[in-house]
């Protein structure tokens, strides 16, 4: 096994059963410097699992429309929120990797309002995603099968589906499905993007910083937007249920993480010149939200074909369901430590092996699951989409404090602690999402 940890066996004694990195504890205590397992391709996974969780259709057509209206001018805010959204994931890998503890756990360290505003927050963001979600996904299988069955019950099937596959499925499981639709969707986005052979001059000039006139909600938005919010938070979790449990993985967490914002990268780089290629010269908008894709799709067979289209809409399903699948499992990770950790009088209860079998665990797909079918059908309540969007708003802001907070103090051992890099990106990203958390209250309250 490529994860495993080999350990010498003293002399005379009896052998037992394999030891393995997701079984084994570590033989020095959190934090301690222990051997940096060496990074290979092969052991990448958890930063594939939050890339793909975190590029949904939402921001496929956010990039589209960045191309759209202002072409390459944007491409290096791409990038940018890359780098941003690296550093976010490796202080929160590396959180759980020097501790031996969750982020959850963490912010029970700072102040029961840490925890408090989770726990609001993800009931009401999960009531509200999981109809989105659901939405996204049925609407490319509603266009590819029109006469099969209506919207609502394509997006109450993808729900089930990935009700079924959060409960009944191992994290080895689960990540090589989120792996097959990541390779989908990138495969299908960078064959787009050759397709409609980019200006390759402009493109380099794209990376460049430059904000023309009217482009800040555009940039924020590109930077903001690259690769999830809360399920960012979900990454270390992941990281634990790959079997990386102590700091001697921190090196293998650090590649992983890296390889798969790269990958992310490129993919948001294909969608700009898909949008500054396709849209931007011929003057075609798009609608907002995740019907803009739809209309993307109509694009693509008027100038390609049908095949191109539907070839098109297969990786815009694998897009929205992989959001979906990798929420169902991530967030309800998230929560089932919420609940142990607020029933735990300490704050720091035990390590459930397989969490995913906890009832919380499961309590929290069936929310994702069902309540949000009744959104399907009637238009989403003023008040409730408010509150999701000032919720959500808040939630980078908070996660990038946080970190700043835990990793500069005792709660993480010395050598763990944040170096000036990581505080200097850390800070960027604090402001980056306070500046956009205050555009969307003020777009929400409007």
């Amino acid at each position: 096994m490529d994860d495993a940890v080999s350990s010498r066996r003293p002399h005379g004694s009896r052998p037992g059963p394999p030891r393995t990195a997701a079984t084994e504890p570590p033989d020095q205590g959190p934090g301690a410097v222990v051997p940096q397992r060496p990074p290979s391709l092969r052991r990448v996974g958890p930063g594939i699992v939050v890339a793909a969780t975190g590029v949904g259709a939402g921001d496929l057509v956010a990039t589209l429309i960045a191309g759209a209206e202002l072409g390459y001018v944007l491409l290096w805010a791409a990038v940018v929120g890359c780098v941003v959204k690296i550093a976010l994931a490796e202080a929160t890998g590396r959180f759980h990797l020097a501790t031996g503890t969750t982020i959850i756990q963490g912010w029970r360290s700072l102040t029961r309002w840490a925890t408090g505003y989770f726990g609001v927050y993800v009931v009401v963001w999960g009531f509200v995603y999981g109809a989105t979600a659901m939405t996204a996904s049925a609407l490319p299988l509603a266009a590819l099968f029109p006469d099969v069955m209506p919207l609502p019950a394509w997006g109450a099937l993808c729900g089930v589906a990935g009700l079924v596959l959060a409960v009944t499925s191992r994290y080895a499981v689960f990540e090589k499905i989120m792996t097959v639709l990541i390779g989908v969707m990138f495969l299908v986005v960078v064959g787009l993007a050759v397709l409609v052979a980019p200006d390759v001059p402009a493109v380099l000039a794209g990376l460049v910083p430059r904000l023309p006139d009217g482009s800040v909600v555009y940039t924020l938005g590109l930077v903001g937007g690259v690769g999830g919010t809360i399920t960012m938070a979900a990454y270390g979790y992941w990281v634990n249920a790959k079997g990386w449990r102590d700091a001697g993985w921190v090196r293998v967490m650090r590649w992983d993480n890296r390889i798969a914002y790269v990958t992310t990268g490129v993919f948001v780089v294909a969608m700009l010149v898909v949008g500054a290629e396709l849209l931007n010269a011929a003057s075609i908008s798009l609608t907002q939200g995740d019907r803009g894709l739809l209309d993307l799709g109509e694009v693509l067979e008027d100038r390609f074909g049908p095949v191109v289209a539907t070839v098109f809409l297969v990786g815009f399903f694998a897009a929205a369901f992989s959001s979906l699948l990798g929420v169902w499992n991530g967030v309800s990770l998230l929560f089932a430590d919420f609940v142990a950790t607020m029933r735990s009088s300490t704050g720091s209860p035990a390590r459930a092996e397989h969490p995913e079998r906890s009832l919380p665990f499961r309590a929290f797909v069936l929310w994702l699951t069902f309540p949000p079918m009744l959104l399907l059908l009637v238009d989403q309540p003023f008040q409730l989409v408010l509150a999701y969007g000032v919720l959500g708003a808040l939630f980078m802001p908070f996660l990038a404090g946080t970190l700043l907070w835990l990793l500069n103090t005792g709660r993480v051992p010395r050598e763990w602690r944040n170096r000036w890099l990581s505080n200097v990106l850390l800070v960027a990203a604090g402001l980056l999402f306070v500046v956009l958390c205050v555009e969307q209250l003020r777009g929400y309250l409007s």
